[in-house]
This record gives C-alpha cells, structure tokens and sequence, in this order.
C-alpha cells in the first residue's frame, strides 16, 4: 500500500459515487483516495455492503438530499478493521465487524468505533450486511413500536423484503400470529418458509378484506407498514379496536396526512420509526446484541436474494426499485 507520508501519493480505492441526482446510470465506478480514520475512528476493508431502498431515494434526491456531492451510498459495511484512528483500541485491528456508515460503496470506509459489532466466524460478511439498517429496523418495529406480545396478530406489508423477513422472524419468535403481505409465488413461499402464519397476496385479491376474514372480523393488533400511499388505506382497515399503525418507509410514496378524527371510532395509534432517531447506548447496545447473538444461533435467518460485484451497483438499484428481490441485496466487494 503506498505511504501516506508527505510528499508521498496517498494509497487510493474503487467505489461507487454519483455526481448528480437521477435513476440508476448516475452510479460511477471510479477511482478514488483511501479515506483516512480520524479521532474514535476506524478504516473498515469492506468485503460486503448492504444496499437498501433508501440508497435509491438519496440517489435521486428524495431524501437525505442536503449531502453535497459526488458523494458513496451505502449504510452497512461488514468487513475487517484495516487501520484505527487516533485514540482507538489497537485490539480492533484486524477483527471482523459490521458497522453502520455513510459510505460503504466502496473498498474502504471509516466507521465510528461506537458503531462497531464484531462478528463471530458463524456469521458471514454477507449475511452481516443485512443485519444492521434491516435488522434493528424491524426490531424496532417489532419490539419498540409495536410491543408486540404473544397471542397479538401482526400485518406486515412486504413480507418477503429485507425488513419483512427479518420482521416475520422476530415476531414469531415473539409468539405472534403473523400475516404478511407479498406479489408472486415465490415471495409467498419464502415468506411462509420464514414463519408467516398467512399470507395475502395482494396482487391478487384486495388486502383489507381477507385480513378481517382471517381474522373472523376482529382485525389485527398491529399494522407494520414500509409501503406507504398505495397501502395506508389497507393498514387503517385491517387494525381491530386499539389497534396500532407503525409506518417506517414509502417506498409507494408518501401516505396521507393522518385525521386524528378517523382514530376515534376503534381508538387507533399511527406512529412511526426512523432508524437514525437518537437513542440510548443501552437501547442501541441491546437491539444489536439481540439481533446477533440470534443469528449466530440460527434462530434469525438474513436472506440474501441478490448479490453482486460492487462495480454492478447500477443493476443493483434496477432490480431493487423494480422490486425484482426478495430479501437482502448486497454488494460483494471482496
């Protein structure tokens, strides 16, 4: 690796950044410097990063858009700790992690050392770079926001995306009767595989409808909703008095303003869930911990439904805005 030293080139790297906002051909391939760890810091040698709906959504400028570019997506790196900054455990290097990033499209990035889990040898890189941003998301969701209690029922839209999965998973744990959402065969049958008591298949039949019918009429407890417009009005009919809206993304688009006078007839709560929303050390501590340590007990399962070379970002986005996966997409980057 070249030195960093003065006067010196400095070491450089591969990555995928775009210059402009737009659909999928604005990713670049390019070569550029190594970052450099600072204080609390560490250079991670990415070999897998996650790729998440809202890297789509930030490409084309819909959200998280105050970033100046060029600028790396990329939320989730697992790989080893090449390098630690200032200040750092020199007992990091060379450990395999997953960390929460701003930038792991790309050979190498820097990661906070607080952002850091370590891996065990059972768990792979790629497997690991869907545990993070789609994990915790649906832990939350499952745990923070929908306290979700044996003998409740659960609606969960998308069932067979990243976070549904993981959310079937954890909510079957949780002894709940799970109903999920899916288009296609193949999604029902993963989503049924991975725990989903029922499935409805939306392209097929109207939502709201068989839900009350399996239901008998009573309606599910909690409504975990990652689609948005096309599925708000379904969610609100599904929910049994009390019950409990948790909307964490929109990926059809905004959902309507919420009416606090539609809530009063069954008393129902909307809230929502942004990973990014500041929480303790010891929420943050235990959720991941969780989340872990059941993986590496192979009682959660991160299906990884797509994976390519880092340098096919582009088909990458294709295919998850088409919405042509099931499960994780990562990028292979070693």
């Amino acid at each position: 690796m070249p030195s960093r030293k003065a006067g010196v080139m400095s070491a450089r790297m591969k990555a995928i950044r775009y210059h402009e906002v737009g659909g999928p051909e604005v990713l670049r391939w390019e070569d550029i410097p190594e970052p450099v760890p600072e204080a609390g810091e560490v250079l991670i040698q990415v070999h897998a990063a996650g790729v998440n709906f809202a890297d789509t959504e930030r490409r084309r400028g819909l959200y998280d858009a105050q970033v100046p570019l060029p600028r790396i997506l990329g939320s989730e790196a697992a790989g080893v700790v090449h390098q630690v900054g200032p200040g750092v455990d020199p007992s990091w290097l060379g450990r395999r992690v997953v960390a929460l990033t701003t930038a792991a499209y790309a050979e190498f990035t820097r990661a906070p050392v607080g952002e850091l889990v370590a891996l065990p040898d059972s768990v792979s890189f790629e497997q690991a770079a869907g545990l993070l941003v789609q994990g915790l998301t649906a832990y939350h969701v499952v745990h923070t926001l929908g306290r979700l209690e044996a003998g409740q029922s659960v609606l969960i839209h998308a069932a067979a995306g990243g976070v549904g999965l993981l959310a079937v998973q954890l909510a079957k744990r949780a002894g709940v009767r799970v109903i999920g959402t899916v288009s296609g065969e193949e999604k029902e049958r993963l989503a049924r595989e991975l725990g989903a008591d029922e499935v409805v298949r939306y392209d097929r039949e109207a939502v709201a409808p068989r839900v009350q019918a399996l239901t008998h009429g009573k309606g599910v407890n909690v409504v975990l909703d990652s689609v948005g417009a096309s599925t708000w009005s379904a969610s609100m009919e599904s929910l049994a008095p009390f019950g409990h809206l948790v909307s964490y993304g929109n990926a059809s688009g905004s959902p309507p303003p919420v009416s606090v006078e539609s809530l009063y007839a069954k008393s129902l709560q909307v809230s929502a869930y942004w990973l990014r929303t500041p929480e303790s050390p010891e929420s943050r501590r235990r959720a991941r911990e969780a989340l872990l340590s059941a993986m590496a007990a192979g009682e959660l399962r991160v299906v990884v439904g797509l994976s390519l070379p880092l340098s096919q970002a582009v088909e990458a986005h294709r295919r998850l805005e088409g919405r042509g996966t099931v499960g994780k997409v990562v990028l292979r980057v070693r």
